[in-house]
């Protein structure tokens, strides 16, 4: 550990109303991440919810819980693989069939690995690419046009990376997908500005939860820990709050922007 000794997350905040009425869609939303925080948080916050996930046993069981905690009204899923455009359509269907709009989309769907580039395969790099910034554009693209014609408004929310800026060994693939999500980010945001949508991103740095912990190495996490100026990994709930902010009232004069939510040192 560093000389900077992690006194742990404070409790998570409570509900503000601050999306009360509103129905959002959240890509891989089933587990223990930042998707599954988020759409609790959106809960906690009023909203109502459609979770779409590639695990269709892990999301029937997040939906399930969701449901019987804050009322099977507010909570639905469907199982959604980013990669296929016809499952992004019946996941967007699935939200206004249910609520009849589609006010928040939160792109959280991605996928990482760790391969040195030069030993890279090309089915690495389409894979991390198509899932990470390609489904980003799918569920994006599917949204706007629901939005446009509809002609209320709305917010788009992509979960990019620190990595976007910043290098690390291993990640070529998914620094160069997660930096593409924060390009599309700005453009997207322009295009959207006509129809009085919002587009932003989150940049996380470090989020712990047991899927991360399964696919890297606990000596790895601990040295990403280190460079934390808060010694820990963030909670995903507290990714989730800025997400909240973003799908928010409080944050309508932005739009294109990426905001870090990393305690690292420079």
């Amino acid at each position: 550990m560093s000389s900077v000794e992690s006194s742990g997350p404070p409790p998570p905040p409570p509900g503000h109303d601050l999306l009360t009425g509103r129905t959002a869609v959240i890509t891989a939303a089933a587990g223990t991440g930042i998707g599954g925080a988020t759409a609790r948080r959106f809960l906690e916050e009023g909203a109502s919810v459609v979770l779409g996930d590639a695990h269709a046993s892990r999301l029937a069981h997040v939906v399930a819980g969701l449901a019987g905690e804050f009322g099977a009204d507010r909570v639905a899923g469907t199982p959604c693989d980013v990669t296929d455009e016809a499952r992004v359509a019946a996941l967007l269907d699935l939200a206004e069939e249910r609520h009849g709009t589609l006010d928040v989309l939160v792109n959280n769907a991605g996928l990482g690995g760790t391969a040195e580039l030069a030993d890279m395969t090309d089915d690495q790099w389409h894979r991390v690419l198509d899932t990470t910034l390609t489904g980003t554009f799918r569920c994006t693209r599917a949204a706007l046009r629901r939005m446009r014609a509809r002609g209320t408004g709305g917010a788009v929310v992509n979960n990019a990376s620190v990595l976007g800026w910043r290098a690390q060994r291993g990640q070529a693939h998914y620094a160069a997908a997660k930096a593409g999500v924060m390009a599309l980010t700005r453009c997207a945001a322009l295009e959207a500005a006509d129809h009085g949508v919002r587009v932003n991103a989150v940049a996380p740095s470090l989020a712990a939860h047991p899927h991360l912990a399964r696919v890297t190495t606990p000596g790895l996490l601990e040295r990403l820990a280190e460079r934390e100026a808060f010694g820990r990994a963030a909670e995903p709930w507290e990714i989730a709050n800025v997400i909240v902010f973003l799908a928010s009232d409080y944050s309508s004069y932005m739009t294109g922007e990426t905001v870090a939510v990393s305690s690292q040192r420079a």
